[in-house]
């Protein structure tokens, strides 16, 4: 008696609806031949990325600015990708700090905005952009711009309003804003 594993069945069965999905709505798999080539003909892109040392200082200057308003915060940076690249939990920040200063983070990167300015296009009970999975539209998220292009998020939460939250963000962002193209 031979016993075959349900696993390749299912992969294989997994790959092939995805195919069936991606020819339906239209997205093709990019071949070599197929790839638009980027600027210049380049088939290689660099981006910008803040550096672990200013990620550093916007994270120490804003935890100053937030023991200066007596508030217990968490600051979260996330690179272009929305990728954590540090997360400083101050003294008594409550546990749900975190996750919020981290989708602040990512929503103003994403976005290229502050999370406050995004928060009041967010009207309706028809989809918007709040449906959009890891992202959060209370104030506290600053977008860290190089080259007009943000690079980077700064979020921050625990303060009790977005916009003392926004205010220690935009501390940290002073930090290294001159060091910025």
């Amino acid at each position: 008696m031979t016993v075959r594993s349900a696993r390749p069945r299912l992969v294989v069965g997994s790959l092939a609806g995805l195919a069936i999905m991606a020819g339906t709505l239209g997205f093709a798999a990019a071949s070599p031949a197929q790839a638009a080539p980027a600027k210049n003909g380049q088939v290689v892109v660099q981006t910008d990325v803040l550096s672990a040392d200013a990620a550093l200082t916007i994270a120490d200057a804003a935890m100053k600015e937030a023991a200066r308003r007596k508030q217990r915060v968490t600051v979260v940076i996330v690179d272009r990708s929305g990728v954590t690249r540090l997360v400083l939990k101050g003294d008594g920040a409550g546990p749900q700090t975190e996750e919020s200063a981290r989708r602040k983070a990512f929503t103003a990167v994403s976005f290229g905005k502050t999370t406050s300015e995004l928060g009041k296009g967010v009207t309706g009970g028809g989809p918007n952009i709040a449906d959009i999975p890891g992202t959060l539209f209370l104030g506290g998220g600053v977008p860290v711009v190089s080259g007009g292009a943000p690079v980077a998020g700064i979020g921050v939460g625990g303060a009790p309003s977005g916009d003392i939250d926004e205010a220690i963000a935009q501390e940290g962002l002073k930090a290294v804003a001159g060091r910025l193209r």
